[in-house]
């Protein structure tokens, strides 16, 4: 039986173990890559993709991809109690001025809530929130979104593209579409993976 002093002792080895361990769980996570850019060829669940810098990529997809199509919607889709991403930049007073807008269907409520750096383009900021509120201001759509860790008031300038997830179909991944996928897997030979990819719709562009 262990003396009352060695619990401390061993309470502290216990602890460090479990962050160890998380850690390496951590470590052991594949690096993932956001792709944007154009469907060239398609091989079976292979697609050779140039991206929107130029590269030459080929991406492997699971047996199980889900595919979804980006669709273009109206600002009146965007209501209170909305989940929604907004692609932005950032205003000296601390607004976001939305680039873009999409629309998560309430089957995706939560997926990546928050406030985050993006790549759309230099300084850019994703934020995906539940909308809280919403009124038409002098430059535009004023939006306030609330999630888990805090709040952003939004602008959305008229012209912005508003956009919306509808479920798609691998016959839409041919040469010529517009595609972007947010986490494409690393693998240890450095091919690509997707076990997601968003194409757009009659066309356009997927904005995010």
């Amino acid at each position: 039986m262990l003396k009352s002093s060695s619990w401390p002792r061993v309470l502290a080895a216990s602890l460090g173990l479990v962050a160890l361990f998380a850690t390496e769980a951590i470590a052991q996570q594949p690096p993932t890559v956001r792709i944007r850019g154009t469907i060239e060829a398609v091989d079976g669940p292979m697609l050779s993709i140039k991206s929107r810098e130029g590269a030459d990529m080929k991406v492997r997809m699971t047996d199980n991809v889900a595919v979804f199509g980006v669709a273009k919607t109206e600002l009146s889709e965007i209501k209170e109690g909305s989940y929604i991403g907004v692609t932005g930049m950032p205003e000296p007073d601390g607004t976001q001025r939305a680039v873009a807008v999409h629309i998560f269907p309430e089957n995706q409520r939560g997926a990546a809530e928050g406030f985050r750096p993006w790549d759309q383009r230099p300084n850019s900021t994703m934020t995906n929130a539940t909308v809280a509120q919403t009124v038409k201001g002098t430059e535009g759509q004023n939006i306030l979104v609330k999630y888990k860790d805090g709040e952003k008031k939004v602008v959305v300038p008229p012209g912005t593209p508003i956009v919306t997830f509808v479920a798609g179909d691998k016959s839409e991944l041919k040469p010529g579409a517009k595609i972007i996928i947010f986490g494409a897997v690393k693998k240890d030979d450095g091919t690509l993976e997707a076990n997601r990819v968003n194409v757009g719709r009659d066309g356009i562009t997927p904005p995010m």
